[in-house]
């Protein structure tokens, strides 16, 4: 039989050697030998049960529960307490990688982010939770059903999202330059939004008109947790596509 000391069942396992002598302290894992004077050698069954314990922590399980069920356990449900901790890590990555979009996102709306501006936005996408409360100041259950499947989230990384950030920041260009809504290049955004917005509303063209107008109010927008698009941009946005729509109706 194979015997092991601390320091190289610690190494072996990625476990501390504080955790190990912790184990024997609180009875959940005791070695299978040790000599006269106090130092523990660990067994290959001994390495087996340590296993199992790490595994079972991983799915943060207390000491006390894992003492209770260790000897009970099958490997069928070891396995099972395994494939739930790797669940949780797929959606813990899946959610790190959306709030990662979010902030690049953010920079290519914003130009740029400092660390004052970057850390807020960070706590932000780690609390936000959408709540039916945000939505139902405004909009029914169909509607705000229709909305969530539509409606463009800035944690994707999808072309229709790039399109509507190049939109805004056309239009913060054309605020740069002084231009006006009704300019050659100010129509050209008019008739993109148009064609967007067509993509997303084109079966409901009322439910569209209601969200932008809601879109339109800095208040309203924080309340569903919406980008905060700068009102001057949603002025421009706005002329521009009744000039666009008045030349429309005369041609």
């Amino acid at each position: 039989m194979n015997f092991y000391s601390t320091g190289e069942v610690a190494k072996m396992l990625g476990v501390s050697v504080r955790s190990l002598r912790y184990y024997d302290q609180i009875g959940l894992m005791s070695p299978n030998k040790k000599d006269d004077y106090g130092k523990r050698f660990y067994s290959d069954e001994d390495l087996l049960v340590l296993k199992k314990i790490t595994i079972l922590k991983m799915s943060n399980l207390s000491l006390d529960n894992i003492k209770k069920i260790l000897s009970d356990i099958t490997i069928e449900q070891l396995l099972y307490v395994h494939k739930d901790y790797l669940q949780q890590k797929i959606e813990e990555l899946h959610a790190s990688v959306n709030h990662t979009n979010s902030l690049l996102n953010s920079i290519k709306l914003e130009g740029d982010l400092k660390w004052e501006q970057l850390i807020p936005l960070i706590q932000e996408a780690q609390t936000k939770n959408r709540t039916d409360d945000d939505w139902n100041q405004f909009f029914d259950d169909q509607e705000q059903k229709a909305l969530k499947e539509k409606l463009p989230k800035l944690e994707q990384d999808s072309p229709q999202v790039k399109q509507w950030i190049n939109l805004i920041r056309r239009i913060e260009l054309c605020l740069k330059r002084g231009d006006n809504p009704a300019s050659e290049e100010g129509q050209i955004i008019a008739e993109d939004t148009l064609i967007l917005s067509n993509e997303l509303f084109a079966d409901n063209e009322e439910l569209g008109e209601k969200f932008f107008e809601i879109r339109k109010s800095p208040e309203k927008s924080q309340a569903m947790n919406l980008y905060p698009v700068k009102e001057e941009v949603l002025d421009f946005l706005e002329k521009a596509i009744q000039v666009f729509e008045e030349k429309v109706l005369v041609d």
